[in-house]
Formats: structure tokens, C-alpha cells, sequence
């Protein structure tokens, strides 16, 4: 079975909508997706809904979408991403975990605009920036680049990054984000299955495995575009020590810049992580009832 378990829209820093998501999907010969948005879950009705508009016309449900998230943390200086899959959405704790994500990205970036007015003489708008986003998405650092160019104050999104959106710059302003302990415990408690998201970025990454797993943690994402095989045999092994699952995907945001090419899908995930996935949330369900 084709699998990518890890895709981005246009609710977070995705360039495509849910449904050209999906329709690249079925054209790349992918059977099941999950929609990873970076806090936020909105994507997933989005694309269910026009699934089943593609089913009522074929006869035949052409893909499964299944729910997921990416909630962005920090933690002693690293920034950690935090997979969920199957969470209820509704959970209270989740609710109000993912609405203080969203009030932290956009004071963050009300304060960014502020600095680039004062330090930088480049007036860009918060509507500006909004707008570019899906009508409740995340705006993150991708759209706040890419207003500072369309402004005239960079010739490209890469410069932009490289002057104004990054740690080092005078007008960054670094997000008041929940810590990866939390976001694995709200995941989990709301019936989800937390997964530790590209870890190879990480520098502590077996340590911060390992104290993660006493909040819930039930995974690590073993393959990924930017993991080597080398790498995707450590934490497969790792994930294989300490009792975890292995997730993967391609991390989807847009085509490859470079030659057009569609990357979604592309990554060898073996069948049985999608079988894998399935039976641990069929094992969480049966331990919480």
C-alpha cells in the first residue's frame, strides 16, 4: 500500500489546497494520506469532503485521508515538531492547546511587522501577510517572507529568510510555543498517537526520545526526505528498542523548486507502517477503555 504520512496545505506553509493535495496524491498513485498541517487541523474536513464528492462520482473511493497534525514546539533551544494521528479534535485539551498556537503566531508575527517597519523601513501589513493563508490556517515564517518580497523589501523569499527571518535578525521574534512534553501528553490523552516528527534535526534527539515516551510518545518518523537510509535505520532501530512505532513521509509543502517535480509520495515507506499505525491505535483504544 502507497502511503505519505506526512503532507502540508494551504492551512499551514503547504502551497496547495486540501484538494489539489488530494488530486496529486491520486495521480501519484498514493492510497492513504495524512494532512500534518503545523498547529492546525482544519485541511482534514476539507479534503474528506471533496474525497467523497470524487467518490459519489466513480463509484469508488480513490483515497483515505487520515487525520493528523504537526504542533511546532521549543525546547532547550531546539525546535521540536511533534506528529499527532487519530486525535480527537474536539478534545478540550486540544482545542485549547492548538488555539494558543495559533494566538502565539500571530502575535508573533504582529511583533515581526512591527520590527520590519521600525529597524528595516519595510511597511508590510498583518492582512497582507494573512491573506495568504487559508481562511484559519497558520501563518508561519514562509508567508512572512514572502510579504517582505512581494512588499519590494528583498528580491526573493531565500533573501528575505536570509535577512529577516531567521534567529540571528534584529526583527525576529521568536514564538511563544508549548513545550514537546505538552504536545505529546494533550495528543495522546485526546486519543491520538504522538509521533517525534524528522528527529534526525534534532541534536538530542535519543534523549528528548526517551523523556518524551513518559508523556505518551508511541513513535518516531524513521523515514523522511531529509533522512539518509543510514538514518532511517538508526531510528527505526531506536524506535525498535524502546518499543515505539515507525512513521514516514514526505514532509509535502510544494513541488521541487528546482525541476517541478511532485516529491509527495516519493519516499519508500513500507506497507506495514500503514498496518502498524492502525494496530497501535487499536491497542491505545483498548488500554483507555
Amino acid at each position: 500500500m502507497k502511503i505519505d504520512l506526512h503532507i502540508h496545505t494551504t492551512y499551514s506553509d503547504g502551497m496547495w489546497s486540501p484538494q489539489k493535495v488530494v488530486d496529486a496524491a491520486i495521480d501519484a498513485g498514493l492510497e492513504a494520506i495524512a494532512l500534518t498541517d503545523h498547529d492546525n487541523v482544519l485541511s482534514y474536513d476539507v479534503a474528506v469532503k471533496y474525497v467523497d464528492e470524487l467518490t459519489k462520482k466513480s463509484g469508488k473511493k480513490p483515497l483515505e485521508i487520515i487525520r493528523g497534525v504537526e504542533v511546532n514546539t521549543l525546547y532547550k533551544g531546539f525546535e521540536i515538531h511533534i506528529l499527532g494521528y487519530f486525535m480527537n479534535v474536539n478534545d478540550p485539551d486540544f482545542v485549547e492547546m492548538i488555539k494558543t498556537q495559533q494566538k502565539a503566531r500571530v502575535e508573533q508575527t504582529k511583533a515581526i511587522v512591527e520590527l520590519l517597519k521600525k529597524k528595516a523601513g519595510i511597511a508590510v501589513k498583518f492582512e497582507d501577510i494573512k491573506k495568504l493563508v487559508a481562511n484559519g490556517g497558520s501563518i508561519g515564517r514562509p508567508h512572512i517572507a514572502k510579504a517582505i518580497t512581494v512588499k519590494g523589501g528583498t528580491g526573493s523569499v531565500v533573501e528575505a529568510y536570509n535577512k529577516y527571518i531567521n534567529d540571528e535578525s534584529p526583527v525576529y521574534v521568536k514564538r511563544n510555543s508549548v513545550s514537546p512534553h505538552e504536545a505529546v501528553e494533550v495528543i495522546y490523552e485526546a486519543g491520538g498517537i504522538p509521533v517525534f516528527a524528522h528527529p534526525f534535526d534534532v541534536d538530542i534527539a535519543e534523549e528528548i526520545t526517551k523523556e518524551l515516551m513518559h508523556y505518551g510518545l508511541r513513535g518516531l518518523e524513521a523515514y523522511h526526505r531529509k533522512h539518509s537510509p543510514a538514518m532511517v535505520e538508526y531510528f527505526s532501530t531506536l524506535a525498535e528498542k524502546l518499543g515505539l512505532i515507525v512513521t514516514g513521509g514526505s514532509d509535502f509543502h510544494a513541488p521541487n523548486p528546482i525541476n517541478g517535480q511532485i516529491i509527495m509520495g516519493k519516499n519508500f515507506i513500507p506497507d506495514w507502517i500503514y498496518d502498524k499505525l492502525y494496530e497501535e491505535k487499536h491497542r491505545l483504544d483498548l488500554a483507555r477503555n
